[in-house]
């Protein structure tokens, strides 16, 4: 194993335990989606309506998937400005680590969080009646571009804690995400609104993978190729990677 793998699990394995530590704050995350999956499918989902007709509850379930993808970016933000502004972040900036393993480390823990997070989404899902009909294979895609989507998102939130260096900054975070993740075709399709909201949903990067999962699923509402939820966070991967690192090393 390579010096850059070691550094990198070490890393992991740090997030790991400081959860094993905090078991409310890690049962409070992963419940939080179930909380907002179960207001819309039984408070709200009797007055909604999908176009094409169709359940509601399985046109719901890809865009709760997709919004728990987005949310997990504020966790991201917090942790990584939290050490930044404790001086954890500099500490290992002393160590002969590289700062990729460093931000490795971090995404690498946090994908293990959004995976364990649809798991329990998915069984969620499953026990409100939600279906997936085109097979196991189309299933683990849509799986894979909710991860994709994930990992991107996950380099913004850390080049954006970077930037930030506060955890105060968080609710500046919530006020550019919340709004990114509800101006989508996550909870309604694009063509139930204005005109020019219509638009700008649509081309929302969360509406891509939406629309792909819901394909993949096999679950109501428009679908559409996948291949927009593949350029979408590689475009985001593809800026956000690199500036990050770059970032992290001219700390000061």
């Amino acid at each position: 194993m390579t010096a850059y793998a070691m550094d990198s699990w070490t890393l992991t394995r740090r997030t790991l335990l400081q959860w094993r530590n905090q078991p409310a704050q890690l049962a409070i995350g992963l419940l939080f989606p179930v909380m907002i999956l179960l207001m819309f499918a039984y408070l709200f989902g009797g007055a909604m309506q999908v176009p094409g007709g169709g359940d509601y509850r399985e046109f719901l379930l890809p865009g709760i998937f997709v919004l728990t993808m987005a949310f997990g970016l504020e966790s991201t933000f917090t942790a990584v400005s939290s050490d930044a502004g404790k001086g954890v972040t500099d500490r290992f900036r002393t160590m002969p680590i590289s700062a990729a393993s460093v931000l490795t480390g971090r995404t690498v823990a946090d994908m293990l969080y959004a995976a364990a997070g649809l798991v329990v989404l998915i069984a969620c899902g499953l026990a409100v009646g939600w279906r997936w009909h085109h097979g196991w294979t189309n299933a683990l895609l849509a799986v894979g571009l909710l991860l994709l989507l994930r990992y991107a998102l996950l380099w913004f939130g850390v080049w954006l804690a970077l930037v930030a260096g506060k955890p105060e900054m968080l609710m500046a975070v919530q006020i550019l995400v919340w709004p990114l993740a509800f101006l989508s075709s996550v909870f309604t399709a694009p063509e139930t609104m204005p005109g020019w909201l219509g638009t700008i949903a649509e081309w929302n990067p969360l509406s891509a993978t939406a629309a792909a999962t819901r394909e993949l699923f096999g679950n109501p509402g428009e679908g559409g190729s996948w291949w927009p939820a593949v350029i979408w966070p590689l475009a985001l991967l593809t800026v956000f990677m690199p500036l990050a690192v770059r970032r992290y090393r001219r700390l000061t």
